[in-house]
Formats: C-alpha cells, structure tokens, sequence
C-alpha cells in the first residue's frame, strides 16, 4: 500500500470480521429515530486528515451511531463534539463541529485514526478483531511520515500505538511507558506518545475528563509540535 487514498478504500471495503460486518449493517439498517432519515454508512471508517499531518490521534473505534452513521472518524456524535471542538481552538481544525462528511471539515496538521475500523458491540472489539485490524493501523503509521506527536485516546489505543511502533522495528525503553491522563513520553525516532482519557459519555458525563483536561493535552501536543 504506497498511499493514504489506497489504504482508505482498502479499508472501506474490508469484511474480515463477521460479527463486525453483521452487526454494523444492523445498526445502519435499525437506525435511531432521531436518524431515521439517515443512510447510514454502515461500513468500515477510514482514517481522516491531513496526509502530511505531524499530530496523529489514535481512538478505539468508529461509534454505532456516529461514525457508523456519517462514514467519518469521530463525527456526528458527543466524543467528536468534544474532540473537534479543541482542535479548532488549538488550531489542528478549521470549524468546531463535525456533523457529516461535506460539512466543510478540514483539519489541519492532524490525522484522526481508529484501532478498529468497525462500530463493535458494546464498543468492545475482540482480541481477533484487533488483530485483523493491526495491519490498517501498521500501514496508516507509516504512511503518516511527518507524524512527530501521538495523542492516544484511551488506554487501549495507548497500548495498541506501543504495539505497533514496536512490531515495526523501533525501540521502546524499559520499562515501557504506561498509560495516563496527560503522559508524556518520548519515543525513538523523534516521536512523542500523549495519554490522554477518551472523550466518551462515561468519562465526560462524570468528570472524569473536564475541558481544561483536554485542553492541556492539545495544549501539550501544539507546544511538542511548535518545539520541534
């Protein structure tokens, strides 16, 4: 795979996974009421950004009825309201707000991609699933050159960003860096890994994760970028 164009219909057209496959045309076929007008998109997400980008942001996986409905990364649901709305106030994004592919959304050094590519049940894939899905995220790593800042969404994109950057060859100290809300580590080869907690309902609902939390981490991230 030599392009981010290439990968993403790759991706797009994948059916590795039948219980993914399964469940995602499910939802796109039961819908919301609230989006019964909706065609859903009910197929794999791609990867979302600017191909040159040096902030790459690492989630879980697409939401049954955000990403999995609009047929983009972190759009059209709480979480991207939150994610969007702070990287247009440090300047990775053009506009606050991700409503649907079309909507005018254009980031800026930044790429947002997803362990999973697929809606799961309970938003939790199965150790299969992330295996079928590593070599997506082994591809769009190293398709994304100039990527020098990583901000991981959650402990499991942390863990799964580690995993990829060691399978491809790099070196990691020991011991390993370990997730948390506003970590910072520095890798080899100049990149630099963030933790930061996913801007999900759970963690945002009960103060888990506050603005000025999130913001520090974009904060962090822009400063890492601005330094290099």
């Amino acid at each position: 795979m030599r392009t981010l164009t290439g990968l993403n219909k790759t991706i797009t057209d994948c059916t590795a996974c039948p219980r993914l496959v399964v469940y995602r045309q499910a939802i796109a076929e039961q819908k919301r009421k609230q989006y019964r007008d909706w065609v859903y998109w009910g197929r794999p997400v791609p990867g979302f950004g600017d191909p040159q980008a040096r902030l790459y942001i690492l989630g879980l996986a697409p939401a049954a009825h955000g990403g999995n409905r609009t047929g983009r990364v972190f759009t059209g649901d709480r979480s991207g309201d939150w994610l969007y709305e702070a990287l247009y106030r440090h300047g990775f994004a053009n506009q606050a707000e991700s409503r649907s592919i079309g909507d005018g959304l254009a980031l800026r050094d930044c790429y947002i991609g997803a362990t999973v590519r697929c809606a799961p049940p309970g938003n939790k894939p199965t150790p299969d699933e992330f295996e079928c899905c590593s070599w997506y995220l082994e591809e769009e790593i190293r398709l994304l050159k100039n990527h020098r800042v990583v901000v991981a969404l959650g402990k499991i994109a942390f863990d799964h960003y580690l995993k990829t950057y060691r399978s491809q060859g790099h070196t990691i100290a020991v011991p390993a860096p370990k997730f948390g809300h506003g970590a910072v580590y520095r890798l080899s080869r100049g990149v630099t890994l963030v933790g930061s907690y996913h801007p999900s309902q759970q963690n945002t609902f009960t103060g888990k994760l506050t603005r000025p939390m999130f913001y520090a981490v974009f904060q962090r991230a822009r400063k890492e970028i601005n330094g290099l």
